[in-house]
């Protein structure tokens, strides 16, 4: 069990309770009211911080009569109202949660107890703390939240079981660690997945979610948040997305030029011939493109800041380089040329007149297969070593 830290100093505050805000007057109120309630209750040194992001409903009045410390934030968005308030924050930790009356402030300390136990980041975990009646659509509650869930565990190895609670806490030190680059809903995806892939602690406690307090509709949208969280979890694992799609089509493509190369397959009743070498061909073409994907993504979102650096990309790309993958794409395109240039020369052998079908398209395909596979080679290594260049940071010019 990690060491319990209450070493505060004299003027540091343990827990900033912060809400992201947009036009929350109805239920403002209330959620500050009781997350205050339980920093005096349970004798938590704390604040409670309203992330404004741009209320007409007079929000920031009621948060600051009701003790709150307002935060304006201009940019608009669901991440950057969070990004602004937690920058803001003044304490060691960070207890987050939305302003529409849906979740109990007064479950702080539960998040704050493992802290101090020295995890990193708290999820809640709403459905092992109960959904009240009306608080979830059916389709969020027994399709979206328990697919993404699991997709997240899947393509993460993420613990949490209830991967988009609202409800989370995390230490201010984790916070710079994960780097968070999304403004929209997708802030709190990408930051689970920050978490996990750079080893952070992470547990859950249980919470409840009620229904809101608004009169008006939510700011969310089912259909398509879930499918922009669904869509940044893709693009956040290109191995999922590229990698595993690309190296079976290829070794499927691969597989099936080796055993039509020569003669027809026969299974059966079915006999595959060159019209399915073609479509091998395709496969291997095709798997190719997805691996390639798969390694520029990784490196745009690495370089870029959404991905932690790999060791294993580290250490391959010290012996792949562009003069390697050059060489190997010219062996590539060698082997289809000379495929190529034998078929011509069979078919100078009959003066340039009418050919066996069968035998001739067993050179022509591979040949111009390999030729394409080749030249995307060496397009590839071209382009992985501009993403590789190092690039000062320019000033900013304005665009006329």
């Amino acid at each position: 069990m990690p060491p319990t830290r209450t070493d505060l100093g004299a003027d540091e505050l343990e827990i900033s309770i912060v809400m992201p805000c947009l036009n929350e007057a109805e239920t403002l109120a209330v959620c500050v009211d009781q997350a205050r309630a339980a920093l005096e209750r349970n004798g938590l040194r704390g604040e409670v911080v309203v992330a404004d992001n741009g209320s007409t409903d007079g929000s920031q009045r009621i948060a600051a009569e009701h003790g709150a410390r307002v935060v304006p934030v201009a940019r608009k968005g669901y991440g950057c109202a969070l990004q602004g308030g937690i920058e803001a924050a003044r304490g060691r930790y960070v207890l987050m949660g939305d302003a529409d009356d849906s979740y109990d402030f007064s479950h702080a300390p539960r998040f704050v107890e493992k802290l101090r136990e020295g995890y990193e980041l708290v999820m809640g975990n709403r459905f092992a703390g109960g959904i009240l009646p009306g608080a979830m659509p059916w389709k969020n509650r027994r399709v979206g939240n328990p697919l993404l869930s699991s997709l997240g565990r899947l393509l993460f190895r993420c613990p949490s079981r209830d991967f988009h609670c609202g409800l989370r806490a995390f230490s201010k030190d984790a916070y710079a660690r994960m780097q968070l680059q999304t403004t929209g809903m997708e802030f709190a995806s990408e930051m689970v997945i920050k978490a996990t892939l750079l080893g952070l602690r992470i547990t859950e406690v249980p919470t409840t979610l009620k229904k809101d307090g608004r009169s008006r509709p939510p700011h969310l949208r089912p259909w398509r948040d879930g499918w922009r969280h669904l869509r940044f979890m893709l693009l956040y694992s290109p191995r999922w997305l590229f990698l595993i799609p690309g190296l079976v089509l290829f070794v499927l493509g691969l597989a099936g030029m080796i055993a039509l190369a020569a003669r027809p397959w026969t299974l059966g009743h079915v006999t595959f011939d060159v019209h399915t070498l073609v479509y091998a061909m395709l496969a291997m073409l095709l798997g190719f493109q997805g691996v390639s994907f798969a390694v520029m993504s990784k490196i745009y979102a690495t370089q870029s800041g959404l991905l932690p650096p790999n060791p294993v990309m580290t250490r391959l790309f010290r012996f792949v380089t562009l003069e390697t993958g050059l060489l190997a794409g010219a062996a590539v395109f060698a082997l289809g040329l000379g495929l190529s240039v034998f078929a011509v020369w069979r078919w100078g052998q009959v003066d340039f007149g009418p050919l066996e079908h069968s035998g001739m398209l067993r050179l022509v395909i591979p040949g111009a297969g390999f030729m394409a596979l080749g030249v995307q080679t060496m397009l590839l290594s071209f382009f992985l070593s501009i993403l590789g260049l190092p690039i000062a940071s320019a000033p900013a010019v304005a665009v006329k």
